[in-house]
């Protein structure tokens, strides 16, 4: 009995948050151990669907680096990475296309659709949703977002399916198409379709004061006070970008980002639905 009632007193916590949520929009960019270990990827997708069926808009952006470099290295490519960025020629470009595009993201929504909810795949190709220009020579064909056209996931979601993007980008200044940040086009994307929160999944617990001690975590940060704690050396390494697109997400609309710990399983669901936070939310 008293396992029962622990259910419903977790149902009853988080029946607010559902009224919350019910009818926005929620950007989850999905990446790192949550998509490789089979463990935290069943729970990624339970919570998107769970999610969904309680009438929150989810849209699920993608990466998929491992992926790419394993079939890099079946074709005799090696990877190569400058500035933190994968360093895209035409080859690169063309696995990228049908890795991300082809593999990665149809796998995704069948494994979402197998698990009983509604998802289709899509490209950032498709319909022009993102378009793109060559950020740096020196990076090859990796694109800038200079425009995001969300009307074909607006379409989606109106229909009730869980939109599943990709990253790839349409050129805009030549016939080609581009490899973007996963967590670049999360935030684009979650600026144009004006969503309430972007949930970042990654590998770390989130914003610590000392990397050594996840006791330190920052559970809410300002845009204003990222300067300085990049300054201090707070803020680091591949951190960086990401707090970036981060404020820059919610300095143009959207509500809140989380940097949230992927791998932690239903970290998603215990984010959102409960009063425990989990991983470092950015507000303006």
């Amino acid at each position: 009995m008293s396992s029962l009632i622990e259910r419903a007193q977790v149902l009853a916590e988080a029946m607010p948050y559902i009224q919350k949520f019910n009818g926005k929009t929620i950007v989850v960019k999905y990446g790192g151990n949550a998509m490789i270990s089979e463990e935290l990827r069943q729970a990624v997708i339970s919570d998107l669907i769970l999610l969904s069926l309680v009438g929150i808009r989810v849209v699920v952006v993608h990466g998929g680096g491992p992926e790419i470099s394993d079939m890099l290295k079946r074709l005799g490519h090696q990877s190569k990475f400058v500035d933190g960025l994968r360093y895209t020629d035409e080859e690169t470009m063309d696995v990228v296309q049908q890795v991300l595009c082809g593999k990665v993201n149809k796998d995704l929504a069948a494994l979402i659709n197998s698990q009983g909810g509604q998802a289709v795949g899509l490209c950032g190709m498709d319909a022009d949703l993102f378009q793109a220009a060559r950020l740096d020579e020196r990076y090859g064909l990796v694109g800038s977002i200079q425009k995001v056209n969300p009307s074909v996931v607006e379409d989606a979601l109106h229909n009730g399916y869980i939109p599943v993007v990709s990253t790839v980008a349409q050129g805009v200044d030549g016939p080609t198409a581009y490899n973007v940040n996963a967590d670049t086009a999360a935030a684009k994307l979650a600026v144009a379709l004006n969503a309430e929160k972007l949930i970042l999944l990654t590998d770390v617990r989130g914003l610590l004061t000392d990397p050594q001690n996840e006791g330190t975590l920052l559970h809410q940060v300002r845009a204003s006070e990222i300067p300085g704690l990049i300054k201090d050396g707070v803020i680091q390494g591949g951190m960086i970008p990401k707090i970036d697109c981060a404020a820059e997400a919610v300095r143009s609309g959207v509500r809140s980002t989380v940097i949230l710990d992927g791998r932690i399983p239903h970290s998603i669901l215990i984010e959102l639905l409960s009063d425990a936070g989990l991983g470092t939310m950015i507000t303006v």
